[in-house]
């Protein structure tokens, strides 16, 4: 059986246990450049350097799954943080949980973020891949790349079903 999750918006504090919301509404600013640029300042906690790793930038490029949407695996990665930034102004969906070991239906979080709101997960937070709502969505994504195993994927098994989400 599907645990149906509630989906909420998005704000730093009820993402805080998973990590960093990114935003520039409320942020640190300062004036540069001549004071033609306004700079949005420490947005997030990049973490990425266990094990020799170093800043990966990449853009992934997400399509819609059918609705409603099955929660049914979710990953973390366990030596460095993971930020996306959409490059559209669309909302998408979060799903995260934090745990000691792999998580179960009723340890999911699912939130609903803004088109103009990027998420930055912790090291060894576990997430769901990608939920968007419209095709060909773009994000920037600040990834680590290097030597060691930086995912952990976990299965939820048929006994316990999963989750859904219902938009």
């Amino acid at each position: 059986m599907l645990l149906d999750l509630d989906i909420h918006p998005l704000t730093r504090e009820t993402f805080a246990p998973f990590g960093d919301v990114i935003t520039a509404s409320g942020a640190e600013t300062m004036s540069i450049n001549e004071g033609t640029t306004q700079r949005f300042h420490n947005l997030a906690k990049v973490d990425v350097t266990d094990e020799d790793g170093g800043i990966l930038l990449n853009i992934f490029r997400g399509q819609p799954r059918k609705r409603p949407i099955q929660i049914r695996m979710m990953e973390c990665h366990p030596l460095g943080s993971q930020a996306f930034y959409p490059l559209q102004p669309h909302p998408y969906l979060i799903v995260a949980a934090k745990t000691d070991g792999p998580p179960t239906p009723t340890d999911l979080h699912a939130f609903r973020a803004t088109g103009t709101q990027g998420i930055n997960y912790a090291k060894s937070i576990w997430h769901h891949p990608l939920l968007v709502l419209e095709p060909n969505h773009d994000f920037m994504v600040v990834d680590r790349g290097g030597p060691g195993i930086n995912l952990d994927e976990h299965w939820f098994p048929d006994a316990e079903g999963g989750a859904q989400l219902t938009v």
